[in-house]
């Protein structure tokens, strides 16, 4: 969790994939987080990082308790494409 630029990081092989977010309270009073950009470089396409990196950003927010607003597309897909994350 890189909290200077608000985003997850997973440093593979050199290059770093991340998810950008950004903390959020709803109006009663709900913390929550926002995923907004899910980047994984090139090099490191094919590998299902992007996968990996979306289970344990949503697993780390449901153990937070946190309400999950996925902005980013790929983090939308991955919730439709997972119920136990509905």
């Amino acid at each position: 969790d890189n909290t200077e630029q608000q985003r997850f990081e997973i440093d593979v092989d050199g290059h770093i994939a991340f998810e950008d977010y950004e903390f959020f309270t709803t109006s009663q009073g709900e913390k929550g987080i926002d995923y907004k950009h899910t980047e994984v470089p090139e090099a490191l396409g094919g590998r299902g990082i992007a996968g990996y990196l979306v289970k344990t950003i949503l697993d780390d927010a449901a153990a937070k308790h946190l309400r999950v607003k996925p902005t980013c597309p790929y983090v939308k897909a991955y919730i439709d494409k997972h119920p136990e994350y509905q």
